[in-house]
C-alpha cells in the first residue's frame, strides 16, 4: 500500500479519490490523507507517515532542508514548468522598469506564496531594492483587508485601480483572469519577468525502490480526460496533463527561503 498525502482542500477530496481509482487500474493501491496545512504536511513525509506527497514549491524546500538525503520528484503538473513571477503597472503608469519602483507602492500576494510572496519579495532585494526602506509601501496580502477571491486577484485589482503603483503577479493569473473576462485586454503592463522556476510537485522518498518510483510516475503521467476519474484530476488540478518530474527549478525559492529564515 502507498499512501499519498496533500494539504487539505475540498477539491482535493475529487482530485485524491481519482487518483485512487486511476492508480488502481494501473497495479498501484494507493491510499490517502489530506493535513491541516502544508507544515503538518511536511512533518508526516519527514516521519514517513505518508510515502508521497503532494507539495506546494515551499512545502518541498522545507523537506528538502529536513532531510539528509534529498526526496525525489516523480510527477508535476503540465503548468509547475517554467512558471514565471511579473511585477506589473497600470498600462497609464509612467513605470519603465523594475529600477522605477523605487519610492513607490508595491502591492505582493500571501506571505506563505512562493510565487507572488516570497519570490516576488527577494526579487526586489537582487533588484538592489529594500522593501522595508526604498519603497513608499509593500505589504503582503496578509496584511491587507481581504475581498478578492485570490491573493493575485487582489494584486491586480489594486494595481489597476491606482491604489498601488505596482504589483506581483504569476503568468498564470494573468490568462486565468483574462480568460474570465475579469481582467481587460491592455489594462497592465509588465515591468520585469522573473527567470522561469518549478512549482508544485509529488514528491516520494530517496530510499523508494527503484521500479515502485518508475511505476508511480508511468501511473500519474497516464492520466487522461478520457476517463472519469482522470478527469477528475486534471480539473481539479485545473492542468492539462501530470508530467515526470524534474529536480531542478527550485534554486532561487531555496535561496529566498533561506534568506527569510524559513525552513
Amino acid at each position: 500500500m502507498v499512501r499519498l498525502g496533500g494539504a487539505a482542500s475540498p477539491a482535493y477530496i475529487n482530485v485524491f479519490r481519482g487518483l485512487q481509482s486511476h492508480c488502481k487500474r494501473q497495479g498501484i493501491q494507493l491510499d490517502w490523507v489530506l493535513y491541516a496545512d502544508y507544515d503538518a504536511l511536511v512533518k508526516a513525509f519527514v516521519s514517513r507517515e505518508i510515502d508521497i506527497a503532494w507539495n506546494s514549491p515551499l512545502a518541498y524546500v522545507k523537506i528538502k532542508r529536513q532531510l539528509n538525503d534529498p526526496c525525489q520528484v516523480v510527477a508535476m503538473r503540465d503548468v509547475d514548468f517554467n512558471c514565471t513571477t511579473h511585477f506589473v503597472t497600470a498600462a497609464t503608469s509612467s513605470l519603465q522598469t523594475a529600477q522605477d519602483l523605487k519610492g513607490k507602492r508595491v502591492a505582493l500576494g500571501n506571505r506563505g506564496s512562493a510565487q507572488a510572496g516570497m519570490l516576488a519579495y527577494y526579487f526586489l532585494q537582487q533588484m538592489g531594492l529594500d522593501p522595508r526602506t526604498d519603497l513608499a509601501a509593500c505589504t503582503f496580502y496578509d496584511e491587507r483587508p481581504g475581498g478578492a477571491r485570490s491573493d493575485e486577484q487582489d494584486v491586480v485589482q489594486r494595481v489597476c485601480q491606482g491604489e498601488y503603483d505596482a504589483g506581483a503577479v504569476t503568468q498564470r493569473t494573468l490568462d486565468a483572469m483574462q480568460g474570465e473576462g475579469t481582467l481587460a485586454p491592455g489594462s497592465l503592463r509588465i515591468l520585469w519577468t522573473s527567470p522561469g522556476y518549478s512549482h508544485c510537485c509529488f514528491t516520494v522518498h530517496s530510499d523508494m525502490a527503484p521500479v515502485l518510483v518508475q511505476q508511480i510516475t508511468q501511473a500519474f503521467s497516464s492520466i487522461s480526460a478520457g476517463d472519469p476519474a482522470g478527469k477528475a484530476v486534471l480539473d481539479g488540478e485545473h492542468c492539462g496533463a501530470i508530467l515526470p518530474g524534474i529536480p531542478t527549478g527550485w534554486e532561487m525559492l531555496e535561496r529566498a527561503a533561506e534568506q527569510a529564515g524559513v525552513g
